[in-house]
């Protein structure tokens, strides 16, 4: 099982040199509170309680796909002072949409994809921006224009709605929380390893008295 769901959330490569993380494929995506404070819940009997915050990072989470037609969700799990979620990218034209076509032969193809064209470990720390939820729609782009990398439809993107989107909606009755500007996503190269951070996700809550301090912040 790779280090990075073993041992402490650090960053200990850079992103895979030429890959598009915009492109089909599978992310294993970890979020994780600032000073691991405990805002989403407490585990209680192996099972996660959530706190108004918990239910509101849960709530987001599923809203993904409403708001980007190119994510699928996979597993996913709400922890005291984390998340884990797997994501899968899934486009099927010009505008990054996924259809309601074959999303088996989808799923099997980014796999594929991701199999072939990496060959490094691929433990990430991704710089985002978490004020508010993002309108790329409305926006310019800054100085490098359509070409700012927020505007794409990346894993970047997602993660920098998803957090944004959570983190205003906490704020207003739970002032204390705060957030960094960091999230960790390490790509799924092929079967075995998707199963094996299935079972890590779903696990996690028995995992807790032996994880608990080992996350970098959110």
């Amino acid at each position: 099982m790779p280090r990075k769901y073993h041992g402490k959330y650090r960053i200990e490569s850079t992103r895979l040199k030429n890959f598009d993380y915009g492109s089909n494929g599978v992310y294993f995506i970890t979020i994780v509170t600032r000073d691991r404070d405990n805002f989403f819940g407490k585990i209680i009997d192996n099972e996660i309680k959530l706190t108004p915050a918990g239910k509101i990072v849960k709530k987001n989470w599923y809203k993904i796909p409403q708001k980007f037609t190119f994510i699928r969700l996979d597993e996913f799990v709400v922890m005291p002072n984390h998340i884990h979620g797997i994501l899968w990218i899934e486009k099927t034209d010009g505008a990054g949409d996924r259809s309601d076509g074959d999303n088996a032969g989808n799923r099997r193809d980014a796999i594929n994809r991701v199999s072939t064209d990496t060959d490094t470990d691929t433990d990430t720390d991704t710089n985002t921006d978490m004020k508010t939820e993002s309108k790329p729609e409305k926006m310019i782009g800054g100085i490098t224009g359509k070409n700012n990398p927020m505007l794409q439809n990346n894993i970047s993107r997602v993660i920098r709605w998803y957090k944004g989107r959570c983190t205003y909606e906490i704020k207003k009755f739970l002032t204390v929380f705060a957030g960094q500007s960091r999230f960790h996503d390490r790509i799924i190269r092929n079967e075995n390893e998707l199963n094996r951070i299935r079972k890590y996700i779903i696990l996690n809550p028995r995992r807790w008295q032996k994880d608990r301090n080992n996350d970098e912040d959110w």
